[in-house]
C-alpha cells in the first residue's frame, strides 16, 4: 500500500450497501466453499505426477533425458491429448495439430538457437510462432518452479505455452489477429491452461493428478511468481498481467472451458484489468511499495480506512496491537475479533512477518517468507469485517461466514483503490497489492476467508472468487451472494 493525498470519486461501502463497478467481470459462476467450480475439495486425493505410468514418447530436440525433460514431455503428451479432444468438440470440428518442434535447453549450459535467439541465460519457456515450436529451460526455470511450487507448476507453464499454439491454430475463432495486444493473448493462454487443468481434475490425464484443494492452490500461487512487475502497463508490449488478473483467467478456463477463453478480447481485458499504469507516486512511496505497519500514523490511517469503508454500519471496533488474545471468545492469531469487547486484537510481530515482502527466489508465505503489507492489512480487515457482520446480525461461524468475510475484505480493498475529496494522507491501494491478497488467500492458515473461529473455507479457488466479488460488486454483492 502507499500513503497518498488522493483526490478521486468513491462509492461508499457501508453495511450491505455498495455500488458495483460497471463493466467488470463478476466471477466465474456460483461459489461453493467446498468445491473448485464444482469439483469437491479433498486434500487426501493425490496431486502430481502419477506413479508407475510409462513416460510419454515425443521427439524433443536437445533433451538430456533427465527428470525435468521427462516431466515436460509427459505434460505435453497429455496436453496434446486434451486438445485432440477439445479442439474439434469446441471449435466446429477443427482438428488439433501438434506443434512442429519441441526443444529443451539449459540456460546455463551449452547454448543453442531457438526462435532466432540464443538460449544462453534465457530463463524461460515459450511458444514461437515463427517455427511453431515450444521450448523450455530445463536447467534453471523448470527446477526453480518445481522446487518452489511443485511439479504441477511446470505443467501449468507448459499448458500456458501450448495455449499460444492453440491461438495460432484457431486464429479468428480465438479472437486473435496480428493486431491483438499481448495482454489478451497471454490471459487467453492462462485461460486455456485452466481448461486443461479441469480435464486433469476430472481424472482424464494419463500422467497427472490434481486435487481441487492444496494441489490447485499451488498452481494458482504460481501466478504470483510469474506475474508482471508492479507498474508495468497492461498496454505495453509483452505484458502478461498481474496475478489477480491471471488467476481470474485461469479460473475462467477451469470453470467454463476453452470456448470461454476464446471469447476473451480487448474489450473484456480493458474492462476488468484493475491495476493499470499509475503515476510513480501511486506505485511506490516507500521501499518496495510497502508501508511500515509499526508506525502509529499507518495504524491510524488503517483504522480510518476501515471505518470509512464501512461507515454505513454501527460497527466501530477498536484495533489493538499488543497480542491476539481475547479475554473471552475465540482467539485466531495473528489477528482476532473479540466480540465481547468489540476489539480487533493484533499480534504486531506476527503480522509484520506477513507484511515483509518475500526475497527474490522465495515462495510467498513459505519457510518464513512474508508476502507484503497488503496481505497483512487484509488479515486485519477480515477480522474487522466480522464486527460489521455481527452488527448486521449475520452468523459468524461456518463456511458462509468465511465467504462473506473474504467478500467484505475485497469490498474494503476496492475502497482503498478510490478516495474521497479530502486533502489529508490516507492509505491507497498500490500496484501489486491485489496480488498479495491472492497469495495470502491461498495460504493454508490465512484468515481472509475464515470465520470468527478461524476456520478457513476449504476451497482456495472459492476464497479468491469471494474476494473478487467484493472487489467488483461491493458489499451489496456480498449480501446478495452470501446472505
Amino acid at each position: 500500500m502507499v500513503l497518498t493525498a488522493a483526490v478521486a470519486v468513491v462509492a461508499q461501502l457501508g453495511g450491505c450497501a455498495g455500488t458495483p463497478i460497471e463493466g467488470r467481470a463478476r466471477g466465474v459462476g456460483d461459489i461453493d466453499a467446498g468445491t473448485a467450480a464444482g469439483i469437491p475439495v479433498d486434500n487426501n486425493q493425490p496431486s502430481g505426477p502419477k506413479q508407475g505410468v510409462p513416460d510419454a514418447e515425443l521427439a524433443v530436440e536437445n533433451a538430456d533425458g533427465g527428470e525435468m525433460d521427462r516431466l515436460a514431455t509427459n505434460a505435453l503428451a497429455d496436453i496434446y491429448r486434451y486438445w485432440g479432444e477439445r479442439m474439434p468438440a469446441d471449435f466446429d470440428g477443427q482438428e488439433f495439430e501438434p506443434v512442429k518442434r519441441l526443444a529443451s535447453y539449459d540456460s546455463e549450459g551449452k547454448s543453442i538457437t531457438l526462435c532466432g535467439q540464443s538460449t544462453k541465460q534465457l530463463v524461460n519457456a515459450f511458444y514461437c510462432g515463427q517455427d511453431d515450436s515450444v521450448a523450455w529451460d530445463r536447467g534453471v526455470l523448470l527446477p526453480m518452479l518445481d522446487k518452489q511450487f511443485g511439479p504441477m507448476s511446470v505443467v501449468a507453464v507448459l499448458a500456458h505455452e501450448m495455449g499460444h499454439a492453440v491461438q495460432f491454430r484457431l486464429g479468428a475463432k480465438s479472437n486473435i489477429s496480428q493486431a491483438t495486444p499481448t495482454i489478451v493473448k497471454e490471459q487467453q493462454a492462462d485461460c486455456y491452461a485452466g481448461g486443461f487443468f479441469r480435464w486433469v481434475a476430472d481424472k482424464k490425464s494419463e500422467h497427472f493428478d490434481i486435487n481441487a484443494g492444496t494441489g490447485l492452490n499451488h498452481v494458482l500461487a504460481t501466478m504470483f511468481f510469474i506475474r508482471d512487475p508492479a507498474g508495468l502497463s497492461a498496454s505495453k508490449q509483452g505484458a502478461h498481467g498481474l496475478a489477480f488478473d491471471r488467476v481470474f483467467a485461469f479460473q475462467a478456463g477451469f470453470a467454463e472451458g476453452p470456448t470461454r477463453c476464446a471469447r476473451m478480447d480487448t474489450d473484456e481485458i480493458n474492462g476488468r484489468i484493475v491495476e493499470k499504469e499509475r503515476k510513480d507516486s501511486e506505485i511506490e512511496n516507500s521501499k518496495d511499495g510497502n508501508v511500515d505497519l509499526s508506525k502509529d500514523e499507518v495504524r491510524k490511517l488503517l483504522k480510518e480506512s476501515l471505518s470509512d469503508a464501512f461507515s454505513g454500519t454501527d460497527s466501530h471496533p477498536e484495533i489493538t496491537y499488543d497480542g491476539a488474545d481475547c479475554d473471552s471468545g475465540t482467539s485466531t492469531p495473528p489477528v482476532s475479533f473479540c466480540p465481547d469487547s468489540n476489539t480487533i486484537a493484533v499480534d504486531a510481530d506476527e503480522v509484520q512477518k506477513i507484511a515483509n515482502p518475500p526475497k527474490r527466489g522465495q515462495e510467498p508465505g513459505v519457510d518464513g517468507a512474508g508476502i507484503g503489507d497488503f496481505a497483512a492489512f487484509a488479515e486485519i480487515a477480515s477480522r474487522y469485517s466480522l464486527s460489521v457482520q455481527k452488527t448486521e446480525g449475520a452468523p459468524l461461524d461456518g463456511d458462509k461466514a468465511g465467504l462473506r468475510t473474504a467478500c467484505l475484505t475485497g469490498a474494503w480493498a476496492r475502497y482503498t483503490d478510490t478516495a474521497t475529496d479530502d486533502t489529508g494522507r490516507r492509505l491507497r491501494l498500490a500496484v501489486g497489492d491485489l496480488d498479495e491478497a491472492v497469495a495470502e488467500l491461498l495460504q493454508d492458515n490465512s484468515l481472509i476467508a475464515a470465520d470468527a473461529r478461524g476456520k478457513q473455507i476449504p476451497s482456495g479457488f472459492a476464497r479468491v472468487e469471494a474476494f473478487r466479488v467484493g472487489f467488483f460488486e461491493g458489499s451489496k454483492g456480498c449480501a446478495s451472494r452470501f446472505s
